[in-house]
């Protein structure tokens, strides 16, 4: 997780996080994993993906800090890293993330690691995700984009002694944002 000490500090590479893959999303990516992020300069921190297996194909994408998720086009799975920065950046706008906000961490995401996994809780969201996401889907006719909003919003068990859905930790990690670039 970023904090405000690591948050905007370069490594040697440049501006970097971690998408922490699983499997399914590494065996279609086909990329080199390396060791995750310790401290990645962006605010929101490392994230996390897997797979939908959806027509067309998905990869939901969830912040290692709030939970909040993204949902993108796999296809080409090789190319989720460099898209990323961009399906993000539309998500955040959608949800009424500041723009300023926005422009910062996508500049902070310039880039991006492939790396496994190791947080069980964001797993265990992700999978309750991802189940959630079918149903919504099966129930009635909606975007990507309406759907991750929609998980947004969702009550996760690891935000309940913070503010309780991944929407609402966005937004307190945006304004503590703010915050810190008063200073």
């Amino acid at each position: 997780m970023a904090s405000s000490v690591t948050a905007g500090r370069r490594c040697e590479t440049g501006y970097v996080y971690s998408l922490h893959a699983t499997k399914k999303l590494r065996d279609r990516a086909k990329r080199p994993i390396v060791t995750a992020v310790a401290e990645p300069t962006t605010w929101l921190g490392n994230w996390y993906g897997t797979v939908l297996f959806w027509r067309p194909q998905l990869a939901l994408v969830v912040n290692e800090r709030t939970l909040f998720p993204v949902l993108m086009p796999l296809a080409p799975a090789a190319t989720v890293l460099d898209r990323f920065p961009g399906a993000l950046a539309e998500t955040l706008a959608t949800a009424g993330v500041e723009r300023r906000f926005i422009d910062a961490e996508v500049a902070e995401m310039r880039e991006g690691r492939w790396a496994t996994t190791s947080n069980r809780s964001v797993l265990g969201v992700m999978n309750e995700f991802r189940f959630l996401a079918d149903q919504i889907r099966r129930d009635r006719d909606t975007d990507s984009m309406e759907v991750a909003l929609w998980l947004a919003q969702t009550p996760c068990g690891p935000l309940y002694q913070r503010h309780g859905s991944p929407d609402r930790e966005l937004s307190a990690a945006v304004a503590s944002w703010s915050t810190h670039r008063t200073r």
